[in-house]
This record gives structure tokens, sequence and C-alpha cells, in this order.
């Protein structure tokens, strides 16, 4: 048993290494040639996906949500997704948290403020976003981490900033001709 869990593993890691994304992909730490492949296969073309956030809910990591009358109530996961993804993505993620320390004072800080499950499921969906901007944009990990030392230096990064490259159309000259709001 153990010989053919080998040789499926060995297989999965040579398709992993022959695609471009799967091997940009596991360049991230704690992504490992299961999770790069199964990602990349499962998502198709990241350009479908409009943001972050619409990718996070077609993998179902997103709460579900029972409003009426104006009062919103979340709920659980929605599910809606791949559950094999999503359960790869937690996995990967524990592992993440210990080798990248952006992603470990998100985790820490989630963990203080949600619990255990919660927590893990937030820095999984943060972990698939920058999965999801790995591939969209080509770039490894190294690259990724290089423009957000850039965008914190520049100041673009803020809080409740909105990202004036990512948004409706029209937003930047918004942002341009509003810039006493910026301040």
């Amino acid at each position: 048993m153990d010989e053919q869990i080998g040789k499926l593993d060995e297989r999965v890691r040579d398709q992993a290494w022959q695609r471009p994304g799967a091997k940009r992909l596991m360049t991230h730490p704690g992504v490992g040639p299961v999770t790069a492949l199964a990602t990349e296969v499962f998502w198709g073309d990241p350009a479908r996906f409009a943001d972050g956030k619409a990718l996070a809910s077609y993998v179902g990591m997103i709460p579900s949500e029972h409003s009426s009358g104006g009062r919103q109530r979340l709920g659980g996961l929605s599910k809606q997704g791949n559950p094999l993804l999503r359960f790869l993505w937690c996995e990967a993620v524990m592992h993440a948290v210990r080798q990248d320390p952006d992603l470990q004072r998100f985790y820490r800080r989630k963990l203080q403020q949600k619990g255990l499950g919660k927590a893990r499921i937030a820095t999984a969906r943060k972990l698939g976003i920058r999965l999801y901007i790995m591939l969209r944009d080509q770039i490894d990990y190294q690259e990724f981490c290089r423009r957000g030392l850039m965008r914190q230096k520049s100041g673009v990064a803020r809080a409740g900033m909105p990202d004036s490259t990512h948004g409706p159309p029209g937003l930047k000259r918004w942002l341009v001709g509003n810039t006493e709001l910026m301040k």
C-alpha cells in the first residue's frame, strides 16, 4: 500500500512541476505539489474571477447570509464550492503560518478574536487570495512579498483605502478628484 501511495505522490509531483502555474504556487511557504496542482486545476483561468472575494465565494469560503428587513445575519461557511480545495487550503495554511510572519500575525490576531476554527478558515481564505494574486499576475512568492513591501512603503496599502487599480470603473478618477478624502 505504501508503495502505491509513493507512486501516486511521485506522479502528482511530476505533474505539478510540469505546469508553470502550479510550480509558481509551490514557491509560497506551506503549499506543496498536491495543493498547488489542485488549486490550478480547479480554478482554470484566474482571469475569470473579478477579485479575491469572487474567488473565495467560488471555493465556498464565505459566510452564508440570512438577512431580512435591513438586518444582516451571517452564518457558517456557505460550502458551495469544492470541498477538496477547502480542505487542502486549511491544511496548507497551518504549514504556511509557521514560515510566513505576516500570515502568522494575521492567524494569531484572528485566533484571539474569533477562536481556532474561524481563525483557520479566515487564514485559509487569505492564503487562497494570495495564490489567486500570484496566478493572476504570474509572479512567484518572492515577487509577491516585494510588491507588498513596496505598497507599504509607498503608503498605498492602508487599511480602509480602496485599491485604485482593481475596483469599479471610474474609481481612480473619483479618488483623484477627491484627494481631501485620502488625507
